[in-house]
């Protein structure tokens, strides 16, 4: 597939206080505009949308996801802002004397044609150094050269987009909670078990001989959960009281739903060790966490984990497990994972709105452009 220049510049933008309500920005093709010293411009060639995305825009003001692209208050008084998506880029011009036209990234990218980065070479790609960015961890200013990555496959460059990113996620969820021994459990509940950063959860802890996975699904989507052949056991919502409540557990919470948290709180108490909060899949339903029994829910910040294992293990290595782990995952694909593309801002906001409503199906991987192909 083609993934051309559409010839005018164009952002798909989503009201901040209503993510139902989209508009596309559109201009003029900025291609002669003149870079600034250290700048780079970079036609976005595709990118991925999953519900992840949509855990970008609930948690946009309390983790900043709003501030990677960032928009200006619009003359209608609505507060507009840009949900960054993995994406690949191709580097069209150049103003830094390090960084060559051709180039081919991997990294964080608004919803548009294209965008201009304030860049700073860094190992084998470069960081966005713009001063928006300045508070924002390394891991999501950093764009990768897909030609030297070890994750990368190219003939798999779309479960790529749509996989490695909640994958690098999950491991690091993974590894915190095996780093802490689990918190004495011996078994994690993870919710929205069809969601992909759910499954790659489950497939680093289906690596772990002595720690059970459970995964939590609606009824329409057991059959798939199961036929992953990922968790050791998989119910639905409202079996959850058929659980065992004095089995010390772990939940990793990819829903964000108020009332399935609540109904697990509630049924294992302070035999659940720790919550944490990964994402919000059933984001219409997150409500407030109120006062729960057992542990407080925190928010995982896999920055903080990325972090503590680079600086014991070294980048490389870190770099070295998680793509061992990642093309274990990428090998089962084919079973499971359907891609489908779209184009234009049609096709790019259709995608939005139905991961949105909650419509894709789990076997569905939108891989998308807003350039016209």
């Amino acid at each position: 597939m083609r993934w051309g220049h559409y010839g005018r510049h164009m952002l798909l933008e989503v009201n901040r206080s209503d993510f139902h309500d989209t508009r596309v920005s559109e201009s003029a093709a900025s291609d002669t505009a003149t870079l600034r010293p250290g700048q780079i411009r970079l036609s976005v060639e595709r990118f991925a949308l999953t519900t992840n995305n949509i855990s970008y825009a609930v948690a946009g003001d309390l983790l900043d996801y709003w501030g990677f692209f960032p928009t200006e208050v619009g003359a209608d008084e609505k507060r507009w802002g840009r949900i960054p998506v993995m994406g690949l880029g191709s580097v069209v011009d150049s103003a830094h004397p390090d960084i060559a036209v051709g180039g081919r990234y991997f990294g964080f990218y608004p919803m548009a044609t294209e965008v201009v980065i304030d860049a700073t070479p860094l190992g084998k790609g470069f960081q966005d150094s713009g001063a928006h960015r300045a508070q924002h961890a390394a891991i999501y200013t950093t764009f990768r050269d897909v030609s030297t990555d070890v994750m990368f496959r190219p003939e798999q460059a779309d479960e790529y987009l749509l996989l490695w990113g909640m994958f690098m996620t999950s491991f690091l969820v993974d590894d915190y909670l095996a780093d802490n021994g689990f918190h004495g459990a011996t078994q994690t509940l993870v919710t929205s078990a069809s969601s992909k950063t759910s499954i790659s959860l489950a497939h680093c802890l289906a690596n772990r001989s002595d720690h059970r996975s459970i995964g939590l699904t609606s009824a329409r989507n057991r059959s798939f959960v199961e036929g992953l052949g990922l968790y050791d056991q998989v119910i639905t919502y409202d079996e959850i009281d058929q659980l065992d409540p004095g089995t010390p557990s772990t939940m990793v919470d990819m829903a964000g739903s108020g009332s399935v948290r609540a109904a697990i709180h509630t049924h294992f108490a302070d035999r659940l060790k720790i919550s944490l909060t990964v994402g919000a899949t059933h984001w219409e339903e997150r409500g407030d966490a109120g006062s729960l029994p057992g542990p407080t829910p925190e928010f995982f910040f896999a920055p903080g984990q990325s972090a503590k294992r680079s600086a014991e293990w070294g980048a490389e290595e870190l770099d070295a497990r998680i793509a061992r782990s990642f093309h274990g995952l990428l090998d089962t694909t084919s079973r499971w994972l359907t891609v489908e593309h779209g184009s234009g801002a049609e096709g790019v906001a259709s995608a939005y709105h139905s991961l949105l409503r909650g419509e894709a199906n789990p076997n569905t991987g939108y891989v998308v452009s807003m350039n016209q192909l």
